[in-house]
């Protein structure tokens, strides 16, 4: 018999990108729907009564605590959220495991291999499964040490427009002033929230609420306007999907 599971996330670029690792790591899967809100969760799971649920916990309107709270008995769930202050809740409505955001590959598997073959969570192995998260969890970059030789200026990540890197230094441009890192773009990349800030070009990172408008041409790479800035950025094709449900 095969294994079916739905995804819900009200970010559907994060979705896709849950769905794509599924589909590489458990081939044998069958997602059989995804949903970005918990009203059309609640629907898409009365009707696919599937075996496994994947749910974002902090969705407007109706939560994923609450969708959990009404799926079918025989519904596995794993929450998948950015915050682990609800991992008690979400593990006492019988959760198999939690998964922080950004997800990697390694964590994936190891959900997947307790899907398989864990038939529930006990309770000690929660109480360990919430220890694991607290401490691989980690605190993502709040500040950007920039300066010249004699002076270091702090400037808050809240405050960065975009980045643009050439090799081991990065250029940090904000509002109204422009600042230079001695890191690399892929240093920072490792370090500050990918649902804040996104890759779109080998060298370039850029804030998202910062985006204003992605224009695509002929050839499938996207222009960036940005709200705060008046240079327009342009997205490499490799990071084009980014944008396609924009």
């Amino acid at each position: 018999m095969k294994t079916t599971a739905i995804i819900v996330d009200d970010e559907p670029l994060l979705a896709e990108y849950l769905q794509r690792k599924l589909q590489k790591l458990w081939p044998e899967l069958t997602i059989v729907g995804t949903a970005h809100n918990g009203r059309s969760a609640l629907t898409l799971a009365a009707a696919e009564e599937p075996d496994i649920a994947f749910l974002d916990i902090h969705m407007p309107g109706i939560s994923g605590l609450q969708v959990a709270e009404a799926l079918p008995e025989k519904t596995k769930i794993v929450f998948v959220t950015a915050f682990d202050h609800y991992a008690i809740e979400a593990f006492q409505r019988a959760a198999v495991d939690y998964l922080l955001k950004p997800i990697t590959e390694d964590r994936l598997q190891t959900t997947i291999d307790r899907l398989k073959y864990a038939p529930a969570a006990q309770p000690d192995a929660l109480v360990k499964l919430i220890q694991d998260l607290r401490r691989d969890a980690k605190p993502y970059l709040q500040w950007l040490r920039a300066g010249t030789a004699d002076t270091t200026t702090l400037v808050s990540e809240a405050d960065v427009v975009f980045l643009k890197s050439d090799q081991k230094y990065t250029e940090v441009f904000t509002k109204q002033k422009l600042y230079v890192v001695r890191r690399s773009i892929k240093e920072l990349e490792e370090e500050l929230d990918p649902n804040q800030f996104w890759r779109i070009h080998r060298g370039v990172m850029v804030r998202v609420d910062q985006i204003v408008q992605a224009r695509r041409d002929l050839r499938g790479r996207y222009t960036i306007s940005l709200r705060d800035r008046p240079k327009k950025l342009l997205c490499s094709q490799s990071y084009g999907h980014l944008f396609k449900r924009m």
